[in-house]
């Protein structure tokens, strides 16, 4: 993918510096009660979305729960007192750069979709952070959930250190492959905004047993907005060859079918909560090919 360094993000907030210090230069950090499911320990008031795919103990991969609130006495910094690491001391400083690109240009795309609607958008923002974040709302979160967005402070949530998981756990490697990561969670802030994550919410709670249902149509729209975003790199020519595999090939990875299959050598359809590999690609191609967000309606069709 074609893009620019250099530009200066007000959206973009770094505490890997904070993350350094607090835990004495390492990147791990105390996070006592580990993780918790929705509505456990100390009880989470909204969903954290999230791409789809946790990495716990060790090599396995294919977790699929969300993180609790932080215990007594943990530590891990918010977002509130920007700690970016020193120029010449970050090594992730053009991933760094590349993933403000990519989330601005995001952004931007997604504004003015919104005001050519006639729909006020609300800036989302990106925070890098490394080991652990405590969030403005969602509770706390370990890296090991991977990049998600919390509604409550509209903001996602990434540790670059995710980018080298996909390409040595899941074999998804590229800069498309992690623009695709960026545009996904960028599709949840639109479904924010557009009232569909507080809708699926509601829904979830007053029938149970359809939340993972809508769940995964919830994952799949963010999909298809993603590959919406893709367009309009094509658009703009900035695609290069190779990109839309990469993208494609990310999205199958983090299907629900591939991650418990990695993960246990089996696969469970009714616990699925993202979509399958075929799912998450055809949405995405789904957007890209149309250009237009009225095509992903995946709550409209019988079908997925």
């Amino acid at each position: 993918m074609k893009w620019k360094r250099g530009a200066k993000s007000r959206d973009v907030i770094d505490i890997r510096g904070a993350s350094k210090r607090s835990s004495g230069g390492g990147s791990g950090l105390p996070i006592p009660g580990g993780i918790g499911s929705i509505g456990g320990g100390a009880g989470l008031i909204v969903i954290l979305v999230v791409l789809g795919i946790s990495l716990l103990g060790g090599e396995e991969e294919g977790g699929f729960e969300l993180p609790g609130a932080f215990g007594t006495g943990a530590t891990a910094p918010g977002a509130e007192r920007p700690q970016p690491l020193p120029p010449g001391q970050d090594p992730q400083a053009d991933l760094k750069d590349f993933s403000a690109y990519v989330f601005d240009d995001a952004q931007d795309v997604w504004a003015a979709t919104f005001r050519d609607g006639g729909r006020r958008w609300e800036d989302a923002q990106l925070v890098l952070y490394s080991g652990a974040v405590q969030t403005g709302g969602c509770g706390g979160a370990s890296s090991a959930v991977g990049p998600f967005y919390c509604p409550a402070d509209q903001r996602v949530y990434i540790d670059l250190s995710f980018y080298e998981d996909m390409r040595r756990r899941l074999g998804a490697s590229g800069d498309f492959a992690w623009a695709y990561v960026i545009a996904h969670e960028m599709g949840h802030h639109v479904q924010r905004l557009t009232g569909t994550s507080s809708e699926v919410d509601r829904l979830s709670r007053s029938d149970p047993g359809d939340a993972n249902e809508l769940s995964v149509r919830q994952e799949l729209q963010a999909d298809c907005y993603a590959g919406v975003w893709a367009s309009t790199v094509f658009a703009a020519g900035d695609l290069e060859a190779g990109d839309l595999e990469e993208a494609f090939g990310a999205a199958e990875a983090v299907g629900d079918d591939r991650l418990q299959e990695r993960a246990t050598g089996r696969v469970d359809p009714d616990s699925f909560t993202h979509g399958t590999s075929e799912q998450r690609r055809s949405w995405f191609d789904r957007g890209y090919r149309s250009g237009d967000p009225t095509t992903c309606d995946t709550f409209g069709v019988a079908e997925l």
